[in-house]
């Protein structure tokens, strides 16, 4: 199998707003304290993920001021900020961009966001429709890349208008920090395959993921470009795949009827074509939760963004990876509740069927009793220096 299925990247999650043992009005909450969030990043880096989603959201802290806070306590693991280009302005967000890169080393990913929900948008003072926010973005990315690539910029938009604009301290990467996105409609594809460098997909159905990234490559190809694939999902992994069920169960046992109706009321007005297929994957209903094998769209009840999770042991849910990869995928973003012990799990559980590094060690009865590598290691370079 391995041959078929070189190790994706994977990435883990930073809850910024909050996090939970159960969905729901609960009282289970962890608030987002800048310390959980350090200990879930220095956690995620040991166990050895190639990186750490950090979102954006009015509900959510921000996610650069969060990322600046990771810098002296983190060193391997990149960083991927949401980049939200309806709230900025291109020029001086290339210079936070090029100061954070140097400031990790090069460590630095962006995610864009041209997106999101019009209600939120608007509390954001930000009134654009949903075809005009990617233009928006578009406009943003075009002057964002030229002054990182170290260019002069005079651009002429319908949004923006830079005179002479200039970067003056690069960022560590080449030509700029690597851009990733995630988007459904047609606007998003199309701006995916001109602007970046890796499209995100949240966790629908294998097929439907393929569907996604097929339609993305072709469009890729036309602007003489490739792009990296991935998809954004939780995970609930555990010993069996009973155990695993049970959690599921359990994550959304004190949610009510009355969240899960708000929660879809509210989807329902959002003009995001990604929330509309999320939703649209169990409609609202308890009892359709799973939508594909394993693929369990409980925490879309009440979350939005991506609401579906792997379910199962841990041989299962490598399974339903590759399932993906074979869809195109070479990245997966991944969370689990809560975010710091499902990253445990996931990491010692799944990690090694994946082809990265174990995160434990077997237990020594089944290597056959006390066998200690590092004794047979000692007692040889003994006898060869004899």
């Amino acid at each position: 199998m391995s041959h078929h299925h070189p190790t994706p990247e994977i990435f883990w999650f930073l809850p910024t707003s909050g996090d939970t043992r159960y969905l729901g009005q609960s009282d289970f909450g962890r608030a987002p304290t800048n310390e959980y969030l350090r200990s879930i990043a220095t956690t995620s880096e040991n166990l050895g993920y190639d990186g750490l989603l950090i979102p954006t959201g009015s509900s959510c802290l921000d996610p650069w001021v969060v990322a600046s806070s990771l810098v002296p306590v983190t060193s391997r693991i990149k960083l991927l900020v949401a980049l939200r280009t309806s709230l900025g302005a291109p020029v001086s967000s290339a210079r936070q961009a090029a100061s954070l890169d140097q400031a990790l080393g090069g460590r630095l990913l962006l995610n864009v966001v041209p997106g999101g929900d019009a209600t939120e948008l608007a509390a954001d003072g930000i009134f654009l429709d949903h075809d005009e926010r990617y233009e928006y973005a578009d406009e943003f990315l075009t002057i964002w890349r030229r002054l990182l690539a170290g260019e002069t910029v005079n651009f002429k938009g319908k949004h923006f208008h830079v005179e002479n604009g200039r970067n003056f301290f690069p960022p560590v990467h080449k030509p700029y920090p690597p851009l990733y996105f995630g988007g459904s409609s047609d606007a998003a594809h199309e701006l995916a395959a001109k602007q970046v460098d890796a499209y995100l997909t949240w966790g629908e159905p294998p097929a439907a993921v393929a569907e996604k990234f097929a339609d993305i490559r072709r469009r890729a190809e036309k602007h003489g470009r490739q792009l990296k694939l991935g998809v954004r999902l939780h995970v609930i992994v555990r010993e069996t795949n009973e155990e695993a069920w049970t959690d599921a169960e359990r994550l959304i046992s004190k949610l009510t009827d009355e969240d899960i109706a708000k929660a879809q009321q509210n989807y329902a007005r959002m003009d995001s074509v990604g929330q509309a297929r999320m939703a649209a994957l169990h409609g609202g209903r308890r009892d359709r939760l799973e939508v594909s094998p394993n693929l369990w769209a409980g925490v879309g009840l009440v979350r939005g963004g991506a609401g579906t999770a792997l379910v199962g042991d841990a041989a299962t849910v490598a399974e339903r990876l590759r399932e993906y990869q074979d869809a195109g995928a070479d990245s997966f973003v991944l969370s689990g509740y809560p975010h710091l012990e499902e990253s445990i799990r996931f990491a010692e559980l799944v990690f090694p069927l994946l082809g990265k590094k174990a995160v434990t060690v077997a237990d020594r009865a089944q290597t056959g009793g006390a066998f200690d590598v590092r004794g047979v290691q000692a007692e040889q370079l003994q006898e060869a220096a004899s």
